[in-house]
């Protein structure tokens, strides 16, 4: 799917979209406080939507957050209002608009379902990331079991066609295709082996 009709997808449910997340939201706050814990320095939020991670963040992280859809950014500068260690932009995660070794901590929140091309999209976060920094990913994955793993093949296309959202997405392997060590991925399981922490040092 381009980046363009899943952009536009976002964009209609952007208003309903915290409703809909609302289920999930009592398991993933209190892993979302757990990512957002390590962050300092001058910070990237790939994906920040409606801003669901900006209360989670200390005051003295330098907080820059990029979303592919206008809609959704509209949300996140509401709840952002006055915190002026806080700058939100419209931008596509394949292709940012940021000098190379850029920031200190990259934050990814349940973003690479959505990236149409993740491999590219975890490039340019390499790139962008100084030597030294963070990467720091919560986010759900395709799993391993091959019962569970088939039937995340088979449904995909409901949140597919829905927003845009693909659920068998293979992230581990992707971030060393796009250049990330073994060595310097940290992985753990928080559900099952279907939502996961993922800390990189870079």
């Amino acid at each position: 799917m381009t980046m363009n009709k899943i952009q536009k997808r976002y964009n209609r449910i952007a208003g309903i979209y915290d409703f809909l997340e609302s289920p999930m939201e009592m398991g993933f706050s209190k892993w979302r406080k757990e990512l957002l814990g390590e962050a300092k320095g001058k910070t990237l939020e790939v994906g920040v939507g409606t801003g669901k991670n900006i209360a989670y963040y200390n005051d003295e992280v330098e907080l820059t957050g990029i979303d592919f859809s206008p809609k959704m950014i509209e949300i996140a500068k509401k709840k952002a209002k006055g915190m002026e260690n806080v700058q939100l932009h419209v931008m596509d995660a394949e292709n940012m608009d940021f000098d190379d070794d850029t920031f200190d901590t990259i934050v990814t929140s349940c973003v690479y379902c959505s990236v149409p091309d993740p491999v590219k999209g975890m490039k340019e976060m390499k790139r962008v990331l100084k030597k030294g920094g963070v990467l720091l990913m919560l986010e759900h994955v395709r799993s391993n079991d091959k019962l569970v793993g088939k039937a995340m093949d088979l449904l995909n296309p409901i949140p597919l066609i829905i927003y845009g959202a693909n659920i068998n997405r293979h992230t581990y392997d992707n971030l060393l295709k796009a250049g990330f060590e073994e060595d310097q991925i940290r992985v753990k399981n928080l559900w099952f082996d279907i939502v996961k922490l993922i800390r990189i040092e870079a």
